[in-house]
């Protein structure tokens, strides 16, 4: 299956955090979205890894996702060598996505960084067509992607562009929310963590009207290019 833009994300939740606003707003105009998970985020410190694969399930539904899957890299301990950048570049030869999306250049939580380099690595070498990969069998084509943005995550970064996605935020919540083990609730006797305190949400919300407000809407995520970005109609710039 080609998709139009494939999200990279570390963790199951990432890319629900940080642009799950843009990946429906991209669907609802018709394009083709799905969302590769580098781990199963096995060394979380509430739920597991078999979990969170039930839950990434339930919200690509919410989010309409022609594609998800989980390439099964080790959660915290994953690098960025040959091993790792090959089991990327079959993802990306498989879905030949016009547009990649990956973890933020730098963050409070490690792997995002490392993450970011290892994406962007991917995504060059798989265009070189002397790296012969094989999937089900079936050598694979070279194929590089047109663009590379990274979604801004838990630290601040000043965005290139904003997206405007005030009519997805519930359901941007909503994709949140699957992950269940994850986020607060008062019924858990599991340690509480960053992300599941009662006022976590506040914080993503706030974080969303801070990048809307950029832009003159209620709701906005930002992304930072990984290369410069060419336009042929100023008039396609709001």
């Amino acid at each position: 299956m080609k998709l139009d833009i494939l999200v990279f994300a570390v963790h199951p939740d990432d890319a629900e955090l940080a642009c799950s606003g843009t990946i429906m707003k991209h669907i609802q105009d018709g394009l083709k979205v799905g969302i590769v998970d580098l781990t199963q985020g096995e060394l979380g410190t509430r739920g597991s890894g078999e979990l969170r694969l039930v839950e990434a399930s339930d919200s690509a539904k919410v989010l309409g996702l022609s594609a998800r899957e989980n390439l099964g890299l080790a959660d915290g301990f994953f690098e960025n060598k040959k091993e790792e950048q090959i089991a990327l570049i079959k993802a990306i030869r498989k879905y030949k996505p016009e547009i990649v999306l990956g973890n933020a250049i730098s963050d409070r939580h490690p792997d995002h960084g490392r993450a970011s380099k290892l994406i962007f690595d991917a995504c060059f070498l798989s265009g070189l067509r002397k790296i012969e990969t094989v999937l089900d069998g079936v050598q694979q084509e070279a194929w590089r992607p047109k663009q590379l943005f990274h979604y801004i995550q838990d630290e601040y970064i000043q965005p290139d562009f904003v997206v405007n996605v005030t009519p997805f935020w519930d359901r941007k919540v909503e994709a949140i929310k699957a992950f269940k083990s994850q986020f607060h609730n008062p019924n858990s006797n599991e340690p509480e963590t960053h992300i599941s305190s009662g006022d976590f949400f506040q914080f993503i919300e706030a974080r969303s009207r801070e990048m809307g407000h950029q832009i003159g809407v209620t709701h906005g995520e930002g992304f930072v290019k990984s290369k410069q970005i060419g336009v042929s109609n100023l008039l396609s710039l709001s």
